[in-house]
């Protein structure tokens, strides 16, 4: 069992009102998946999720152990949060969807890439650090999820990438994304163009050509349009 838990309860009913009024108390619904069961309908406190989720390295692969009020069948399951519903304005929890995990199967889960150093090629070739990659699937067993990978881009020079092929995978991880995907690159700044001759011609013809602001287009003939019938 893991060393993190919470504490949930079990929902009868369900439905927006229902919703509405345990987010009024403090709660907020939950629904656990997996396990072979169909979907079960939780409430949880969001600030416990939360806090317990920014103590974690592991962030949403965190490994959560329920404690389940009136039903012992669910009573210490091991969880991960697999998504999580913010209000639009505020940001906090409103709905969490929790997954059931077997510790002995293997999952496939998403892990943060992060990079460290200053690339040689940024430091002195005046290159730019092109992040393109900021996660990777693998698949292990959960005890074995890596908390995040490693970059290290100092030794990187002008027109040097980084792939999914070259990270270091713990014993019993295995890659699940495209092993030629590039992480990071240190690529060449684009520079910008200098208007041509002609280019700088036609700017100033347009130019003269439009009528100054403020000034009204004359009809054809000179005539005026004012009057009425």
């Amino acid at each position: 069992m893991s060393d993190t838990h919470l504490e949930v309860e079990a929902r009868e009913r369900t439905g927006k009102g229902v919703a509405r009024k345990l987010r009024a108390a403090g709660r907020i619904p939950a629904v656990l998946y997996g396990g072979g069961r169909p979907a079960f309908p939780l409430a949880l406190d969001p600030i416990r999720l939360q806090k317990l989720l920014h103590a974690s390295d592991m962030g949403m692969n965190t490994l959560i152990d329920l404690k389940v009020t009136g039903h012992a069948e669910l009573d210490g399951k091991t969880v991960m949060v697999r998504e999580l519903q913010r209000d639009p304005v505020r940001g906090s929890f409103v709905h969490a969807d929790l997954y059931e995990v077997d510790l002995r199967q293997t999952i496939e889960v998403s892990v943060p890439i992060h990079v460290t150093g200053k690339s040689v090629g940024v430091e002195l070739g005046g290159g730019i650090l092109d992040h393109a990659l900021r996660e990777v699937e693998v698949k292990c067993l959960p005890r074995a999820i890596p908390d995040e990978f490693v970059v290290d881009v100092t030794p990187l020079q002008l027109g040097d990438s980084l792939h999914v092929r070259d990270l270091a995978l713990p014993p019993g991880v295995e890659l699940v994304s495209d092993a030629d995907l590039s992480i990071v690159s240190v690529v060449a700044p684009v520079k910008e163009e200098e208007p041509t001759a002609e280019a700088l011609e036609g700017e100033e013809v347009a130019a003269e050509a439009a009528p100054a602001e403020g000034a009204e287009p004359q009809e054809e003939g000179g005539e005026s349009t004012e009057g009425g019938d």
